[in-house]
């Protein structure tokens, strides 16, 4: 299992090597709007969405708005998705919901920029399913509204569409 360390320091390596050379989210365009964007250690910034639906315009929204916090916010902000109910099939190989290759290619590249998709244990359970069905940058947790509650209480900003 990859620590978070890894992550974040691979994470800030990633977003120097895209400030460079341009990038998916405009990180350029973000840190000239925010010349005093650095790289420290603990970002600033913690958001936490909910995402409980399947439909193709909300999964649209919110992670488009994920992508705006971090074109935004650069490597000052960390962003969870809490997924659970229907929104869990956003995470899975082959999704039992309609669920657009595109939006699960955005949801694979926000992963890549550091953003964390946390998947319900209990709706996993009642779908029948496995870490197997997931896409691997998903992380199984328990209960998806007790992952709400304590990121809440860690100083997450909650989210919700």
């Amino acid at each position: 299992m990859i620590n978070d360390k890894f992550i974040s320091h691979s994470r800030r390596t990633l977003l120097k090597a895209v400030t460079l050379t341009g990038g998916l989210f405009g990180i350029r365009v973000a840190q000239a709007q925010n010349p005093d964007t650095t790289f420290p250690g603990e970002p600033t910034h913690h958001i936490v969405y909910q995402c409980n639906k399947a439909d193709p315009e909300y999964l649209e929204h919110i992670l488009f708005s994920a992508g705006a916090m971090l074109r935004k916010y650069v490597d000052d902000v960390e962003i969870v998705f809490t997924v659970f109910g229907a929104g869990l099939h956003l995470l899975a190989i082959h999704p039992q919901r309609h669920i657009p290759r595109e939006l699960q290619q955005r949801a694979s590249s926000l992963a890549v920029y550091g953003v964390s998709f946390h998947a319900c244990g209990n709706t996993m359970q009642s779908l029948h399913w496995t870490e197997k069905d997931l896409v691997d940058y998903a992380k199984v947790v328990p209960i998806g509204a007790d992952d709400l509650m304590q990121l809440q209480e860690k100083g997450f900003a909650y989210i919700s569409w």
